[in-house]
């Protein structure tokens, strides 16, 4: 058996990898280093070396990692670890493998030659974020039975620019057993799913989306790891209590709702590997933010927002860091919790006690906003759990929260999009177009950052499947409900100079009829006219010709958005003479110094705003 000597790594270690874990490439080698510390023996086997066993012996160090440089090992080759505990020996992929090939399962030593065309853009400010949340895999996929593609998710960004949205959120793109899935049974964190086209078609993704100035985040998924598949599992052969070894905790804290796979956030290393792996999406490829899935079940083992007898603090500290670090070294991107307990603390600065997170997706709207527009009945829409979504806020910071009514969660799971919640047997019909509607336009008139999910913007029905693509002849079909959402962000980024409130934190519900299920509300950044934003939602099926409500400022208000239009649906219409403005009286009313009177129609929500003086 030859002796390989390692050679000391001419590569200079990157931010997220400083330690050059997994398989690192320089000029004249490919240098390996792995974390095994309970095994008696590495070897390298590869394309290399004919897979042959124990020809390649790593060597160990008293930290437990294992290092071989291999000037004849060279790009695109694959390879894998071979480890022996306690007499017996086996094959593991690597940890940090960048990339997996998908017809053997093996770690290829994987070297970009992409060039960024873009590499300078400035996602958008936070209160100027407008979210769509997708599945390559279902989005928009060319090839039938087959899944979607990074590729394909290029193919529609002009329709997402014109759309109006400004970032998208992909659903967890790391490889998974087979070809479809959700994307939250990840094996393999560091490598990207070669289903949707691998790690280079996800930097042309990043770097389209860039070009049509669309940032760009990732799902990904730290509360637990696999469950199928899973090279991480008894990694070096070493457990206890039958669990997963030492990426896992071999305890209580094990346990998860998918299985005994929760990782050790208080080990060092797997800490380094959780940090390293969330670093590496804004280095390598440019993403703009993160979203941690399910938070709540790193930081408690049940799931609890808090127990002192399950909570983790280990998970807790773990997610300072990280928030830390892509804050110092990432400034601008945006962090994002997926904790759903309304818990202020997972969105205060660390330096407070915070976990650091920019944002959550908050409970506290999504919940009432959708059984608000999908109760069958008028009297049981709860009026006060409107306004308190409207208004609920995390540390005084209206973007510390992401605001929605459809998410992958929420139209799975036993759930479904809302037009066919509101009418399971007439998804496209009147009811279910008015109030899917209704709760697109209180998520992008509310305080918050709005998020939509594929197809929401034109009526997909039934409920998310990740192997039943979304139906693009309904954004046909349903064009005019695609042009009310369009209408809408436009109204939301202030496009028009007509509506800055929607970009300000200021909001005050001073208009709630819970007879007639009335809310008005009024949304302003500095105030005056081109600021002031007032909107009005009828959440009941009774029309008003003359209804008032209160005003801050005097004189006339033009209609931005009357969704009662007819463009917006032929089956829309019920008022015969559309309110075009309204001109305040100065009698005082709700409060306000001023009133407005104006028609409104069943189930529809006008949007006013005062033209700037010239």
């Amino acid at each position: 058996m030859p002796e390989v000597e390692p050679k000391k790594s001419e590569t200079i270690p990157s931010l997220h990898n400083p330690l050059n874990m997994g398989s690192v490439v320089d000029s004249s080698s490919v240098h390996f280093c792995v974390w095994a510390p309970n095994a008696s023996q590495v070897d390298l086997v590869g394309d290399f070396n004919d897979w042959k066993g124990a020809s390649y012996p790593m060597k160990r160090s008293d930290d437990g990692k294992w290092r071989l440089s291999i000037p004849e090992a060279k790009p695109d080759q694959c390879y894998q670890y071979e480890l022996t505990f306690e007499g017996k020996t086996f094959r593991k992929n690597d940890p940090y493998a960048k990339r997996i090939e998908p017809k053997r399962l093996l770690s290829v030593i994987f070297q970009s030659e992409y060039k960024w065309k873009y590499p300078d853009f400035d996602m958008p400010s936070f209160n100027e974020l407008v979210i769509y949340e997708l599945h390559v895999g279902t989005f928009a996929p060319k090839k039938k039975n087959k899944p979607g593609t990074f590729a394909d998710v290029v193919h529609r960004l002009s329709y997402l620019k014109n759309l109006g949205v400004t970032a998208i959120e992909l659903m967890p793109p790391c490889e998974f057993p087979s070809e479809r899935s959700w994307g939250y049974n990840v094996t393999n964190p560091f490598a990207v799913e070669e289903s949707y086209g691998g790690a280079e078609a996800l930097k042309i993704l990043v770097d389209e989306a860039h070009a049509h100035g669309i940032a760009v985040i990732l799902d990904i998924v730290y509360n637990h790891f696999g469950p199928a598949d899973l090279d991480l599992w008894q990694f070096d052969g070493w457990n206890q209590n039958d669990k997963g070894g030492i990426y896992f905790y071999n305890d209580w804290r094990s346990s998860t709702p998918w299985g005994e796979n929760r990782p050790d956030y208080g080990r060092g290393e797997v800490r380094q590997f959780i940090r390293d792996n969330a670093l590496m999406w804004f280095e390598d490829y440019h993403v703009d933010g993160l979203r941690l899935d399910s938070t709540i079940f790193m930081r408690d083992v049940n799931g609890n927002s808090y127990s002192a007898d399950t909570e983790i603090p280990d998970a807790w500290s773990l997610m300072q860091w990280v928030n830390n670090e892509v804050a110092q070294h990432f400034p601008g991107k945006i962090m994002i919790a997926e904790d759903l307990a309304c818990n202020n603390w997972v969105t205060e600065e660390s330096g407070a006690g915070g976990a650091g997170f920019h944002a959550q997706w908050d409970a506290a709207f999504v919940h009432p906003i959708r059984t608000c527009v999908s109760c069958i009945q008028d009297e049981d829409r709860n009026m006060g759990a409107v306004a308190g979504a409207l208004t609920n806020m995390h540390n005084n910071d209206p973007c510390a929260r992401i605001v929605y009514t459809e998410s992958h969660d929420e139209v799975a799971n036993g759930s479904s999009r809302i037009p066919s919640e509101v009418s399971p047997d007439d998804a496209a019909g009147y009811h279910a177009q008015k109030r899917s509607i209704l709760g697109g336009g209180l998520t992008l008139t509310a305080r918050g950052i709005p998020m939509l999910f594929e197809g929401q913007e034109f009526l997909e029905d039934g409920w998310f499947q990740d192997d039943v693509p979304v139906d693009w002849e309904k954004a046909s079909t349903h064009r005019g409900i695609r042009l009310f959402y369009q209408n809408l962000i436009s109204l939301r980024l202030n496009r028009s100079n007509q509506t800055r409130g929607f970009t300000g934190s200021g909001l005050n519900v001073f208009h709630l009829n819970h007879q007639d299920k009335v809310i008005a509300f009024h949304r302003f950044h500095s105030g005056g006219r081109g600021d002031d934003v007032i909107m009005v939602a009828n959440l009941g099926h009774q029309s008003f010709e003359n209804y008032t409500v209160g005003s801050p400022c005097e004189g006339e208000w033009q209609v931005r958005i009357n969704s009662d239009w007819e463009g917006y649906s032929q089956q829309f219409g019920d008022i015969q003479h559309p309110v075009q403005a309204s001109t305040t009286s100065p009698e005082p009313c709700d409060g306000q110094p001023h009133r407005m009177t104006f028609s409104l129609a069943p189930y529809s929500m006008l949007i006013f705003s005062q033209e700037q003086l010239k």
